[in-house]
């Protein structure tokens, strides 16, 4: 990654590992953009026990997200596994602290996307992805769904939807992506990236 090009934070967390397999092939589609690169990110567990401290560095997947990275990125998408039809607790607990963000309109006018992941094929998808959408908008963020020119929407016998990219991980979590979800996982990515990039430019040229 170049840290003189714009990026799109791929923002996510993830309790058994399928949000950040998601996660790491929206990425995959972002790089695939020329001009604009992926950052990775994930967020802490919440705990019960107020005092509770996690370590600074995960021990695998991304680092921890900052209110920096989210300020400068050109783009942002989420990933939330489901929890009773909602986003879980430890990313809207990271968008509950970005009240400077949105007084200061730091990430008006940038595209957004989301996406999910739960253990069964009628898990709340759709509705966990709006309740993502639902903090987006009220940053002023433009919010990108998945086209269906896409055609995997049309394929896919497991996840994937307009809202966007989905993934059914079984009920322990033992199910890998399949192709579908792959493949709209990556179109995500680069319809985020372009769309970066094409309204970067016009807001440059506003200024």
């Amino acid at each position: 990654m170049s840290s003189s090009l714009p990026y799109v934070l791929v923002l996510y967390y993830s309790r058994h590992g399928a949000t950040r397999q998601m996660a790491e092939q929206l990425a995959a589609g972002v790089e695939r953009i020329a001009g604009i690169d992926a950052r990775l990110r994930c967020v802490p567990p919440v705990s019960t026990t107020c005092e509770a401290v996690e370590p600074e560095i995960p021990a695998e997947g991304a680092v921890y997200a900052s209110a920096d990275d989210l300020r400068h990125c050109a783009a942002l998408a989420l990933g939330s596994p489901t929890r009773f039809g909602n986003m879980a607790a430890p990313l809207k607990y990271f968008l509950d602290g970005t009240s400077e963000l949105w007084m200061n309109g730091a990430l008006i006018d940038k595209p957004a996307t989301a996406f999910t992941s739960t253990s069964s094929l009628h898990g709340g998808q759709e509705t966990t992805l709006i309740t993502m959408l639902m903090p987006l908008l009220h940053h002023g963020m433009v919010y990108a769904g998945l086209p269906y020119s896409e055609t995997a929407l049309f394929t896919t016998q497991s996840g994937g939807t307009p809202y966007g990219a989905s993934h059914v991980a079984g009920s322990r979590s033992e199910r890998p992506l399949d192709d579908d979800e792959r493949s709209l996982c990556q179109a995500q990515g680069q319809r985020l990236a372009r769309l970066a990039l094409a309204l970067g430019a016009a807001r440059s040229a506003s200024t």
